[in-house]
């Protein structure tokens, strides 16, 4: 394909400058290879430059059909991205899909738990073998005390924790570093797994590996493996609905704002880039807001 190479050219430049995650690179690789497939098809022979907004219009209408409207934004996010990219090289004169109409996107909070169903899924855990059960515990008593997200937590390394200062260095979007705390529950958990993964390795002959998690076999558990460890315990626990480790990040950040923890602080704590983000966690909390409200507001009910 003859605009294969800019696809190549924008790929290196997300993985060196934007230094995202292998995941959202296959997903762009994806997106746009599907877009240039479509364009050689219906113009063949006529150069990326041509292409304007009717023919993106085109694309999300006809061949993307059926598509569930996240998937679609996504994949028009990823033209949008290309094309400035191409833009920005003096490639193109404008960006044909800046003005293309996203779809509206609907926010449905994921499931997440209430304090009490938290304590009763961790006192679940464990009773299957030493290496698994520990390893199971470790996993769920670091998402609840760090709030982490799936990718964050399965990409950690044992030189990433730091059980004596109780925390543990994490990198999240867009490559950004911060520390996690652990509270005394995760910290025990994680100081009774790392014997048992030691024994592992031992076992496997496995020595050098650097992931903290580990799957049976003495490699790096994936983050599938990871949603699959939460998932399984929450059915055990007979918690109703699909838990998933976002879940787990919902229930920790809306338990810090329910116990009157500052937005930005959590903001922080959970590597949110923009506020807004993290005010999503206010849902139903407007006992909080209102406290807030009579508490500070010179002019509230309740105001000094």
């Amino acid at each position: 394909m003859a605009d294969s190479g800019h696809l190549e050219e924008f790929l290196g430049y997300l993985r060196g400058e934007r230094q995202l995650s292998p995941h959202t690179l296959r997903n762009y690789a994806l997106d746009i290879h599907q877009f240039l497939s479509f364009w050689q098809e219906t113009h063949p022979g006529t150069p990326l430059q041509e292409v304007a907004y009717k023919h993106v219009r085109a694309f999300l209408a006809g061949t993307l059909r059926g598509l569930s409207k996240t998937t679609l934004a996504r994949k028009l996010s990823a033209l949008r991205t290309f094309f400035k990219y191409l833009q920005g090289r003096g490639l193109m004169e404008h960006n044909p899909a800046r003005l293309a109409p996203g779809p509206k996107l609907d926010h449905p909070l994921p499931r997440f738990l209430s304090v009490d169903e938290v304590f009763h899924l961790l006192a679940q855990v464990g009773g299957d073998t030493e290496f698994q059960g520990r390893r199971d515990r470790a996993i769920l008593e670091l998402f609840y005390a760090a709030g982490l997200r799936l990718s964050e937590l399965a990409s950690l390394n044992l030189e990433h924790l730091d059980l004596k200062q109780g925390m543990v260095r994490v990198w999240g979007k867009g490559a950004k570093e911060r520390l996690a705390f652990l509270g005394e529950p995760a910290k025990a958990a994680l100081q009774d797994y790392l014997p048992v993964r030691a024994q592992l390795l031992h076992r496997k002959k496995a020595a050098g590996v650097d992931a903290l998690f580990l799957n049976k076999h003495g490699g790096r558990l994936s983050s599938r493996g990871v949603a699959r460890v939460v998932a399984r315990w929450a059915r055990i626990a007979g918690l109703g609905g699909r838990l998933t480790p976002h879940g787990l990040r919902h229930s920790f950040a809306t338990h810090l704002l329910e116990g009157q923890a500052d937005l930005r602080v959590v903001q922080e704590l959970l590597g949110h880039a923009s506020l807004s983000s993290t005010q999503r966690y206010l849902h139903l909390n407007l006992d909080y807001i209102m406290e807030e409200y009579d508490r500070t507001h010179p002019r509230s009910a309740g105001g000094d």
